[in-house]
């Protein structure tokens, strides 16, 4: 069963890590609501059975796929950045775009690693339906205001190191499920005056060290449990795919089209699952216990 899971989960998080729309609130949401959750069971526990299951660890770790996907899929951007950075640092010639694009991307990783670091020792509980729902509508109105006042006039080749500084602290919002790595910095490149499918491509390359180094942590913390190493081999290729066809629709999309469909969609998915807990007094329904 675990196997199956890991299947739907991949799908699930390949197709929405890139999205604006957050890939850990869906990846939750759906656990919970199919009942697919850890349980573990205390030792005067009556009627429960301990199962190994999918904790937020083991859903962060299949993210593992979607860190390969974007290495594949912007391959030839890495090497570009990387190669001519290392050129403008033998020549130093910092003014150079691959320079400044790695200064920016390098500057912009801080504000997201500090936080999550932060948020990793506090030991804050952050798995709330309530928050997911309510972050899903906040972020829905912002990414539909820098869809009216962006002016959408600077590509890739125009990016500046502010512009990673800025991008960056918006990605640091991201610890928090609802609001989206690729959602908030999508929306912040927008208001910044950067064209969609620029402002995707950008996402994807200043999320990529950030993705990397939070899943190889999870996964590193996952792996103790033994019964969940083989499904979360399963979820992550099943993840690699969806993402990278995720990745290609996305950046073909946004060439021609604008982000209203995901402002539409987070609102709708807000609103159900504040609809939901006001029904289920304040829980999701469970479908796995049916």
């Amino acid at each position: 069963m675990e196997y199956l899971q890991a299947i739907i989960l991949g799908l699930v998080q390949g197709i929405t890590e890139f999205l604006p729309i957050s890939s850990t609130a869906h990846l939750i949401i759906f656990r919970d609501v199919l009942g697919w959750e850890e349980v573990t069971c205390a030792a005067n526990a009556v009627k429960c059975v301990p199962h190994p299951g999918w904790s937020k660890a083991a859903i962060d770790g299949i993210q593992l796929g979607s860190v390969g996907a974007v290495f594949v899929y912007l391959w030839k951007d890495i090497v570009q950045v990387v190669k001519g950075s290392w050129q403008a640092f033998q020549a130093k010639d910092w003014r150079r775009e691959e320079w400044k694009l790695l200064v920016g991307i390098a500057i912009g990783t801080l504000p997201a690693l500090l936080v999550g670091l932060a948020v990793k020792m506090s030991k804050i509980p952050l798995e709330s339906s309530l928050g997911i729902g309510v972050m899903s509508i906040i972020m829905a109105l912002l990414l539909g205001g820098a869809e009216q006042v962006g002016k959408r006039e600077r590509d890739f080749h125009k990016l500046k190191i502010m512009d990673g500084v800025l991008v960056g602290a918006a990605q640091a919002l991201a610890i928090l499920p609802g609001v989206s790595r690729s959602g908030s910095t999508i929306t912040a490149s927008l208001f910044l005056g950067l064209k969609r499918e620029t402002a995707a491509r950008f996402s994807f390359l200043l999320g990529l060290p950030t993705l990397t180094l939070v899943t190889l942590i999870q996964t590193k913390d996952v792996l103790a449990n033994k019964a969940m190493i083989m499904p979360m081999i399963v979820g992550i290729i099943a993840t690699f795919v969806f993402s990278y066809l995720s990745m290609a629709w996305l950046m073909k999309f946004l060439k021609n089209q604008s982000t209203w469909v995901f402002v539409w969609y987070r609102l709708a998915f807000g609103l159900a699952i504040l609809g939901a807990l006001v029904f289920g007094n304040g829980k999701l329904p469970n479908l796995g216990a049916l």
